[in-house]
């Protein structure tokens, strides 16, 4: 049963899932980060800054405080950090102070050195009170206080100096507020425009390697159905999918060539089955054969012996008679047993075919005068039209046999005119030899039988003549062993039987014969 490969999800689904979850876990991840972490960190890096700021002046003297060119730097880091910073000496006589207008970070001096809320005892209703202390030390407080005038909460700083000079910075947390929301917002539009621009850039890359990867599936499954014309198409880019296209082709290739040599194999071992089989088929015919031509010359030597050692009949007339029979029956039987192992040394190849170029119509007129007793004897007129010399290659002896047993089979089977004729034809490269004897002409359905051995048209006939059925396939592995065709035609008023030999000047095809005899 065939079985088709599922795609299932697609791969370029999965691939854009993956990273728009991807982007949208950074996305959550940023905005929980903003939200929770990010107004800590500003804050805590102001509480560095003003550390820092502290340990600045701290090493500054008061001389220096007054210098423009020595305040430049602190004065820079102050504005950066948006920090008010305000310095005094120990008669609280303002040293250093960032903005024209000290008086909060007056109040908050005063507070600091005395411990009072100076705004309070002026009457103003503002209370300045430390919700949240930072960091204590000896010589500073670092505090977060929340002003009530502005509804802001501010970062301050308070202490003393060397010198018992004092000072009090001061930076609103109200900004690092702002900025902690701007950059959240940035954050997110900057993730927001990267996961749409992203997306679109994914899609794309997806949509090309999954195009790639189903090109190769559609390979893949056109090699599970054993269509190997299917191929990978190459590309320019040398990544994975290229090397797995080239892999995917190289097996297809390996998978064709190897199926090939199984199929050539598997028909190989088809024909040797058949072989093998004809083999055990012609094994039974020929023991069937041979055991029914033996069994009735067997049965009469049997018979007349048995009657001889019984005394059947004394005369000598009788005996003489009884010998003559056993004679016959067992020539017949030796006969046939010399036509089986001639047949047998020919289809084996046991006996070499000698080619040799000798003229084929003496051949013929020789054999034709050894049979003129017999066709007196059975008033049969033997015609040879005679064309005069005719060169052919082959071998002699091969050649006569054939011609023999095409006439010998003409004699047996002659009738009505009682006529023989025996023709010798060129054709291009070709002498065609036919013998035809006036007759009953063999069925159509049996003409393709006649050459197999034992096989008899005429079962009740043959008998009368001794015949085995042996003659015309040793007619037919001589001519074989020779490359050549020999064959049988029906006529109206009989049976042609032919055969062909080479005429040309020259050795024909000795390399190939030699060869052929070798495989037989």
């Amino acid at each position: 049963m065939n079985e088709t490969i599922h795609p299932g999800h697609s791969l370029k689904t999965k691939v854009a899932i993956s990273f728009f979850g991807t982007l949208f876990f950074i996305l959550v991840c940023s905005w929980l980060a903003t939200s929770f972490f990010l107004e800590r960190y500003y804050v805590r890096d102001k509480e560095k800054a003003l550390v820092n700021i502290y340990d600045t002046i701290n090493s500054m003297t008061t001389s220096s405080l007054s210098d423009n060119d020595s305040t430049l730097a602190l004065e820079q880091a102050c504005e950066n950090g948006n920090i008010s910073l305000l310095v005094t000496d120990s008669s609280l006589n303002i040293l250093f102070s960032t903005k024209n207008k000290a008086d909060m970070e007056n109040y908050r001096l005063y507070e600091y050195v005395y411990g009072i809320d100076y705004l309070a005892q002026r009457g103003e209703n503002i209370s300045f009170s430390a919700d949240n202390v930072i960091q204590a030390t000896d010589t500073y407080e670092l505090v977060r206080n929340r002003d009530p005038r502005f509804d802001s909460d501010y970062l301050e700083m308070a202490g003393i100096l060397n010198d018992s000079r004092y000072f009090v910075m001061r930076t609103p947390v109200e900004s690092l507020r702002e900025a902690a929301s701007l950059s959240k917002l940035i954050l997110f539009y900057i993730v927001l425009i990267a996961l749409v621009l992203g997306g679109l850039f994914i899609l794309i890359i997806s949509s090309r390697m999954t195009l790639r990867l189903t090109n190769l599936m559609k390979v893949s499954d056109r090699m599970a159905h054993l269509d190997f014309d299917a191929k990978y198409e190459e590309d320019d880019a040398d990544d994975e999918v290229s090397r797995l296209g080239e892999s995917i082709n190289f097996l297809s290739r390996k998978l064709e060539k190897t199926i090939s040599e199984l199929k050539t194999a598997n028909n190989e071992l088809k024909k040797d089955i058949a072989q093998k089989e004809q083999i055990d088929e012609m094994r039974k015919e020929f023991l069937s054969n041979v055991s029914h031509e033996l069994k009735t010359p067997i049965a009469l030597i049997q018979g007349y012996a048995e009657g001889l050692m019984d005394n059947v009949n004394d005369d000598p007339e009788s005996r003489n008679f009884y010998c003559e029979v056993i004679a016959d029956e067992a020539a017949k039987m030796n006969n046939m047993v010399q036509k089986l192992l001639s047949l047998n040394r020919i289809e084996f190849g046991k006996d070499a075919v000698v080619m040799e170029r000798f003229d084929v119509t003496e051949l013929i007129r020789t054999t034709v005068g050894n049979t003129s007793i017999m066709a007196e004897q059975k008033q049969v007129k033997v015609v040879f039209h005679d064309p005069g010399p005719v060169h052919v290659w082959g071998d002699a002896f091969a050649v006569e046999e054939v011609l023999t047993n095409y006439i010998s089979n003409a004699f047996n089977h002659v009738e009505n005119e009682n006529k023989i004729e025996i023709r010798l034809e060129q054709e291009e490269f070709v002498a065609r030899i036919s013998v035809f004897n006036t007759g009953q002409p063999i069925p159509e359905e049996e003409l393709d039988k006649i050459w197999i051995k034992f096989y008899k048209v005429d079962k009740a006939r043959t008998r009368e003549y001794g015949g085995s059925g042996i003659g015309l396939s040793i007619v037919k592995a001589l001519m074989d062993s020779m490359h050549q065709q020999c064959g049988v035609k029906n006529y109206d008023n009989g049976v042609e039987f032919w055969f062909t030999l080479d005429t040309r000047q020259d050795e024909p095809e000795m390399a190939l014969q030699q060869e052929g005899q070798k495989d037989i």
